[in-house]
């Protein structure tokens, strides 16, 4: 196969080459879309051992989406405060827009939950689309792009760390589109000399926008467009090269502004309310350092290896890879650098890590393969056996992990709808409370299915609790949670309970009797007063010890076809 690729004739400028190139046809010669759909395939094959897990925080993006949907506005629940408790305005776009189209939050669709396939058709999409761009990218550097798509759908179906963030429900393949959409545009813009235009700078821009509302790292991508612009100067140029890159920040910075103005009208803050919560710092040197060397050593350094020598020799030779290959490189550095310089993630499998993999893979597949097609025939063997070897190593290192997420992922929607939206469901009726609210940390799953008023205990989308998380004023948190909004019921566990307190001696003293207890004195609690001297509780505390246990035993990933507050136990097939 030939290419109809073209490069800057040195001494020629960037604007008479981009008049003169002939533009690339599309993509339609059958081993490219064999290749986009083989990938693809393998991808999504991957993302099977997850069944219908949704991770629960994807599920609180679910329940905004069926606020806006209903017109209630951005609001948890109906009767709820505007509060921004998502961090994905891009992604929750897409779930309003299926929810009207009557694609999600409406039923099943052959028995499986709209709630679960939509998200996860989605990403199937997403990607697809990643590994489309990369074979336009490919288009551009070498002889057979389908071999770079297939070996980079290789490499991300073998990657259980974006295999399983891609299937999760999160924003993360929306993300890592956008991130590989980019490098794909800037390595087009290199290679047909179009680099230094009004519209690379402004589409490189907005792609840079659409990332940041993706994912608030995001925002790191709007330094691609003049990093590039920086490390490919020729001194000739730098007028030009200066007016691109403004027209490419002014792309970004104005409606990126207007959105920041808007978030501050709208709900007060200039951050979403889910950063605060976390309480993300400055960048710090010695976490980078560390998060980072343990993405790498996950990724496998045999492979890291690898990646690094073929990118630093197609840098050091000259040629359109050697151009290019920064429209790749300075993305992919600068996702690292978000993921590096975020707080560690309590989720595991590297969720934030989603976008690096998509341009590792991209980096990694062109640089190999345009290497390969210069190489005499018997260096191209040992390049490809040192290729699958590293490979096959870090599939071998990342089996136990992988096996072990698979075993037990990531906090489960369905595992929340039952132990706190049904559980407390049942509660409220089965001791007869009624305008009953509860305070928990796990939020997503009982905001589709809770009746009873929601507060956030992990301060997302209590911005009271959030600032008191920030100033790690645990005290203040109590007072305000307990004496304050005076919850009916209480539920933490485990490391919430230990980090706010939520315990035995501090809910005892503040009126609240126990409907089950764990060992170091935290689980559900109700406020006495709103029970008073009731019989029921007896039977509600021998109905928990029955149910309680199967809520970890049971399918984690089957809670009903159709989520809805009020759900009840025999709705959620539990108990």
């Amino acid at each position: 196969m030939t290419t109809s690729n073209t490069a800057t004739v040195p001494g020629q400028s960037e604007h008479t080459a981009g008049r003169s190139a002939t533009r690339p046809a599309p993509i339609r010669h059958w081993p490219d879309a064999v290749a986009v759909a083989m990938g693809t395939l393998l991808i999504t094959w991957h993302g099977t051992w997850l069944g219908r897990w949704i991770v629960d925080d994807a599920a609180i993006t679910f329940a905004y989406a069926r606020s806006i949907d209903e017109g209630l506005g951005p609001v948890q629940q109906p009767g709820a405060e505007p509060v921004e408790g998502y961090s994905n305005p891009t992604w929750l776009a897409l779930l309003v827009i299926g929810r009207r189209l009557g694609l999600f939050d409406h039923g099943s669709w052959f028995g499986v939950p709209d709630l679960v396939l939509f998200p996860k058709l989605l990403a199937v999409l997403c990607a697809a689309g990643i590994l489309l761009a990369i074979a336009c990218a490919a288009h551009r550097l070498v002889a057979r792009p389908w071999v770079v798509t297939g070996l980079a759908g290789v490499l991300l179906a073998a990657n259980p760390s974006f295999v399983a963030w891609t299937f999760s429900g999160l924003e993360n393949p929306l993300y890592a589109l956008l991130a590989v959409v980019l490098a794909a545009v800037l390595v087009r813009a290199i290679t047909s000399g179009t680099l230094v235009t009004r519209r690379t700078a402004i589409t490189c821009g907005l792609l840079a926008v659409a990332a940041a509302l993706t994912r608030p790292d995001g925002a790191v991508l709007a330094g691609a467009y003049p990093l590039v612009l920086l490390v490919t100067l020729r001194r000739p140029e730098l007028t030009a090269r200066l007016r691109a890159a403004a027209y490419g920040v002014g792309a970004f910075a104005l409606p990126y502004a207007l959105f920041l103005v808007l978030r501050h009208v709208e709900f007060g803050r200039i951050v979403p309310n889910t950063a605060v919560a976390k309480s993300q710092g400055l960048p710090d040197v010695r976490t980078f350092a560390q998060t980072s060397g343990e993405l790498l050593s996950f990724a496998g350094w045999p492979t890291v290896v690898v990646t690094v020598a073929v990118c630093a020799v197609a840098l050091t030779r000259r040629g359109r890879l050697a151009a290019a290959l920064p429209g790749v490189l300075v993305p992919l550095g600068l996702t690292l650098f978000a993921f590096g310089v975020l707080n560690p993630d309590w989720m595991g499998m590297y969720r934030f890590a989603t976008p690096v993999w998509g341009l590792g893979a991209m980096a990694l597949s062109l640089a190999a393969v345009s290497l390969a097609e210069q190489a005499a025939p018997h260096r191209r063997m040992l390049f490809a056996a040192a290729l699958v070897g590293s490979l096959l190593f870090s599939v071998a290192a990342q089996w136990a992990p992988a096996a072990n997420f698979r075993a037990k992922p990531t906090l489960a929607m369905c595992m929340v709808v039952k132990r706190h939206g049904v559980l407390f469901n049942e509660y409220a009726d089965r001791l007869g409370v009624r305008h009953a609210s509860v305070l928990t940390p796990s939020l997503g799953g009982t905001l589709l299915t809770s009746k009873l008023k929601v507060y956030d205990l992990a301060g997302l989308t209590e911005p009271r609790i959030a600032d008191y998380l920030a100033a790690d004023d645990i005290k203040g948190l109590q007072a305000y949670a307990l004496d304050k909004l005076r919850p009916t019921f209480v539920h933490a566990t485990d490391s919430w309970a230990d980090k706010t307190g939520m315990k035995e001696p501090l809910l005892v003293s503040k009126g609240y009797v126990p409907l089950y207890r764990t060992s170091d004195g935290a689980g559900a609690w109700v406020r006495a007063d709103a029970v008073g001297h009731s019989e029921r509780l007896p039977a509600v505390r021998a109905w928990t010890r029955r149910v309680l246990p199967t809520a970890h035993t049971e399918d984690r990933q089957r809670c009903g076809q159709h989520l809805t507050p009020g759900l009840t136990a025999a709705g959620a097939h539990w108990g």
